[in-house]
């Protein structure tokens, strides 16, 4: 009997797995919000907490999974029609780079540093920020990129182009400080950046929020606004 309950208790978590995720509607795992994700969570603790349990009977389970249920879709039903509630729940993009431009209080907002946004670009094949016109951070977290027109999908074939391959950039200063190791990773020196840097007038490194280089391009420098100063 024991075996069999358990089997019961199964079957119901199932089919309220499965209730749960037709009323969250039909998603792709980067479309998925922290709050479907917590949904799930929940759902799996009331199984974890029943399944093994002899005191928790089948019913329990069910109510509760049913109670659970209606809940999401009513939430569900809340944030379609009304806006506010969707920005509170499902959440809203958030625009990293503007026009070029690094947006270090929606950084700080959304707890991301110059590294992580460097590599959610490399995931989707920009390998520089030179060439990101706009960034939207969106609430599933992922990103959406728009480049400049210059760096569009144009490719040297259709120009009839035998173009040189472009070298990695290399992260060399972030939020005013310079990133030695990554100096030391292709065999340059402090000195050396500071010689470039004096060359394209920046004369302060702790004025720079972004800084890369690479052999082919060379420097791609971003000061701080005047607007935006560094935040604590």
């Amino acid at each position: 009997m024991i075996y069999l309950e358990i089997a019961m208790k199964l079957g119901i978590g199932l089919v309220g797995l499965l209730a749960v995720t037709r009323l969250l509607g039909k998603k792709e795992m980067s479309q998925v919000t922290p709050f479907d994700f917590i949904y799930a969570l929940v759902l799996g603790g009331i199984l974890e907490e029943g399944i093994y349990d002899e005191k928790v009977s089948i019913w329990k389970i069910l109510f509760a999974i049913c109670l659970w249920g209606i809940s999401v879709y009513i939430i569900e039903v809340c944030a379609q029609k009304s806006d506010r509630m969707k920005k509170l729940l499902k959440g809203q993009p958030s625009l990293i780079i503007r026009n070029g431009e690094l947006d270090i209080k929606q950084m700080k907002k959304n707890h991301l540093d110059l590294e992580q946004v460097r590599t959610m670009l490399r995931k989707q094949g920009v390998f520089t920020l030179r060439e990101v016109r706009d960034l939207y951070l969106e609430p599933g977290g992922d990103i959406s990129v728009k480049l400049h027109t210059k760096a569009g999908s144009v490719t040297p074939d259709m120009l009839g182009l035998d173009p040189v391959d472009e070298a990695p950039s290399i992260l060399i200063i972030e939020e005013g400080q310079i990133k030695e190791e990554e100096l030391q990773s292709v065999k340059k020196s402090k000195e050396w950046l500071l010689e470039g840097l004096q060359k394209k007038n920046y004369t302060t490194i702790e004025d720079i929020l972004y800084g890369e280089w690479s052999e082919t391009d060379g420097f791609f420098i971003q000061p701080y606004s005047p607007k935006k100063k560094k935040l604590p």
